[in-house]
């Protein structure tokens, strides 16, 4: 580690009466490990003295006599923690025996990204940020603010500032301190459902920032009696929580490349061919996308049209593009300039599932790949046959299905490499399959007395 850049951190760190350092990586579903660290051991943490027995976590493939692997903090990703501003967390990269540990998630979309660089791209990204905030209980699934509940509660004024001077007021005051800036805010379609939008930055500081969203929510809720879930689908009969994923190609010098007036694209989009062509090659992919960036059993009851007690569900269940249409998986906004997977949700690992898109978009280009007209009709109201004439194909419905397009497409093991290929897919059949074994409610309902 550079000493000027020790030298700097220790400054800051001081300045802030640091005393606890937190070097945090994650495992394959995206949660948070660590060993904290006296911050008098500072030079020490960032030559990656932290040791880590891989075979007790998931997604760190390893043999039980193995070696452990390191934790190598980031230390441009620094960030004071808000709800105890003694310590500071970093993002890490996990190494083995001195080198990069092949299969850590930071280190999977790290390589995609140098790929990006070496053909001149950079890569931004913006997730938008929704999940349910409930009081602490663990049965009721009640939502923080006490008011009566709406049907139909999206874009609720009254409820959202009713959480104002509860939870929500000192997260967003949190993120904006940290330097995020939030510029948007609302009371979404599940009751208890929020969402916060944030600026858009380099991908790799998005993934390390959603990583630290969801334990900062989850932390100050809990000052007011709450937790916040970024479970998918809490609710059978209430809208789920998306994690949209809106990426765009830029210069070295910041220039996006995805960005054209909507005059100037003969498909109105306002989208570059350097954009639709990165659209053609997540198009190509996009079934195992969704494996990795809707990852849970949970994840595939949120992707249906029906299912909301105000209707439409808004969830994305085709593999399809189109412009400022919602029916579709891969949207253009308005204004063109960026290209939004709306079937990413709140549960993923941000690192595996961005590595995912951004691999499966630079083959588009490379490859100079055509998505096709975009679609601008409701694909919601469209029959099965008309939607399979139109070329349009339904994604996976369960996580199974997902798993088998992950599995068949080359493109998963070439971003994750071979470990973490197989150590996520052995994971998910056995998540899968403990789903299938178990016995549910809905089960006793119909069967236990009918026969």
């Amino acid at each position: 580690m550079n000493d000027q850049i020790t030298e700097s951190l220790a400054e800051k760190l001081a300045k802030s009466e640091v005393k606890y350092l937190i070097p945090a990586f994650v495992d394959m579903h995206g949660i948070p490990k660590t060993k904290m660290v006296p911050i008098a051991h500072l030079q020490r943490m960032l030559s990656g003295s932290e040791l880590f027995t891989g075979a007790a976590l998931d997604g760190v493939p390893q043999d039980v006599a193995d070696d452990e692997v390191a934790a190598h903090p980031d230390p441009n990703s620094c960030m004071i923690v808000p709800w105890r501003n003694d310590s500071a967390w970093f993002a890490s990269d996990l190494y083995y025996q001195q080198k990069p540990f092949p299969p850590c998630s930071r280190g999977i979309l790290k390589r995609v990204l140098k790929k990006a660089s070496e053909m001149g791209f950079q890569v931004n990204c913006g997730i938008e940020a929704e999940f349910f905030v409930f009081q602490d209980d663990d049965a009721s699934l009640c939502p923080v603010s006490t008011l009566q509940n709406l049907e139909k509660p999206a874009y609720d004024a009254v409820r959202l500032m009713d959480n104002l001077d509860r939870w929500m007021g000192d997260t967003v005051d949190a993120m904006n301190d940290l330097g995020w800036d939030v510029y948007s805010f609302d009371h979404e379609d599940g009751i208890g459902q929020f969402e916060i939008d944030f600026d858009y930055t380099d991908a790799l500081t998005m993934a390390d920032r959603f990583v630290f969203l969801r334990v900062m929510t989850h932390e100050i809720a809990r000052k007011y009696g709450a937790y916040s879930t970024f479970m998918p689908k809490p609710f059978a009969d209430k809208a789920g929580s998306g994690a949209h994923y809106n990426v765009s190609l830029a210069t070295e010098e910041g220039q996006n490349l995805f960005d054209v007036g909507q005059n100037e694209d003969p498909r109105g989009c306002g989208l570059t061919e350097l954009g639709y062509q990165f659209v053609g090659g997540v198009m190509k992919h996009l079934p195992a996308i969704q494996a990795v960036a809707a990852p849970t059993v949970n994840s595939y009851k949120r992707l249906i049209m029906k299912g909301s007690s105000s209707g439409y569900t808004w969830a994305p269940c085709f593999v399809s593009y189109g412009n400022n249409n919602r029916t579709n998986t891969v949207r253009i906004p308005s204004g063109g300039g960026r290209i939004e997977l709306r079937s990413a949700d709140s549960a993923c690992n941000p690192y595996l599932g961005i590595a995912m898109m951004v691999a499966a978009g630079l083959e588009g280009v490379s490859e100079g790949m055509d998505p096709g007209s975009p679609h601008r009709e409701n694909l919601y109201l469209k029959s099965d046959s008309e939607r399979e004439a139109a070329g349009v194909r339904w994604l996976p419905r369960t996580l199974a299905e997902a798993i088998d397009e992950f599995e068949s497409d080359p493109l998963g093991r070439t971003v994750f490499g071979d470990e973490m290929f197989t150590a996520w897919t052995e994971t998910k059949r056995l998540e899968w399959l403990s789903y299938q074994n178990h016995v549910s409610d809905w089960e006793y309902q119909h069967y236990l007395r009918q026969f």
